[in-house]
């Protein structure tokens, strides 16, 4: 009648333990929005609701990205088939070392959302693997 007891009791130890093992405050890559980076401010109006027109894309992370090529891609919500489909995607040269990058226009990439709805946005490594994610909504 104890070996059930004490069954339990390592059960118990070891459920704790893994639970315990995996509760990090951050241990993937977070993406998320703002209205500007400023190198005095830092980031300037973070949220995730904007108006139309240029956000920047933010992506934090506890460790070296240990990324090159990478790319922030767009996928708008369709209310007709209720899917995500693809809308737009632009690449970035980054460094190796970097934890903390902020996504913002330039020449090359507009960063732009210019209908309203909401999306899925991506950071991608240079096969197109998902790094980060994290969702938007665009109002008029």
């Amino acid at each position: 009648m104890k070996k059930p007891s004490y069954l339990l009791l390592l059960t118990m130890f070891l459920s704790f333990a893994a639970m315990s093992s995996n509760s990090f405050a951050q241990s993937e890559p977070v993406l998320y929005f703002c209205e500007r980076y400023d190198s005095d401010d830092g980031e300037v109006g973070v949220r995730d609701r904007y108006s139309t027109g240029p956000v920047t894309v933010m992506v934090k992370c506890d460790y070296a990205l240990k990324l090159d090529d990478v790319s922030i891609q767009y996928d708008k919500y369709d209310d007709r088939t209720g899917k995500f489909e693809f809308y737009k995607k632009f690449s970035f040269d980054v460094d190796r070392d970097m934890s903390y990058i902020f996504f913002e226009q330039n020449d090359e990439s507009d960063l732009i959302f210019d209908d309203e709805g909401f999306y899925r946005v991506f950071l991608l490594d240079e096969d197109d693997k998902t790094i980060a994610s994290a969702l938007i909504e665009i109002i008029d």
